[in-house]
């Protein structure tokens, strides 16, 4: 089965940067969309940004667009997600995920999911 492991959250003061990765492993994810969905406590899981696989079109939030940047490199198997100027709102366990068709916001239309990874914005 494919397995999705992100890496890279960790405790930043605002106004800092992150870069997150997602790997891929156990098999292919070549064609499929990828993305990136955020949670808080107490809060529904969000969209943040997606990237389709062979054109690299992209899509983002209205929260982090100008901020954040998802990228992939598909001869790794690899997805990242470039973090910038972060705020304390943006607190949450980072996910990303696999798709087989085009990219969506809508998380329950994605097919492989990681276990996430926890980015703490300070003020």
């Amino acid at each position: 089965q494919v397995q999705l492991v992100e890496s890279g959250g960790e405790l930043v003061q605002a106004g800092g940067s992150l870069r997150l990765s997602c790997a891929a492993s156990g098999g292919t994810i070549s064609g499929y969309a990828m993305g990136w969905f955020r949670q808080a406590p107490g809060k529904e899981r969000e969209f943040v940004a997606a990237i389709s696989w062979a054109t690299r079109n992209t899509d983002y939030a209205e929260s982090v667009k100008g901020r954040f940047t998802i990228s992939r490199d598909n001869a790794k198997n690899t997805v990242y997600l470039q973090m910038n100027s972060l705020k304390p709102e943006d607190t949450a366990v980072y996910y990303c995920a696999a798709r087989s068709l085009r990219y969506s916001r809508r998380a329950n239309e994605y097919n492989y999911w990681g276990q996430g990874t926890q980015v703490t914005v300070s003020s």
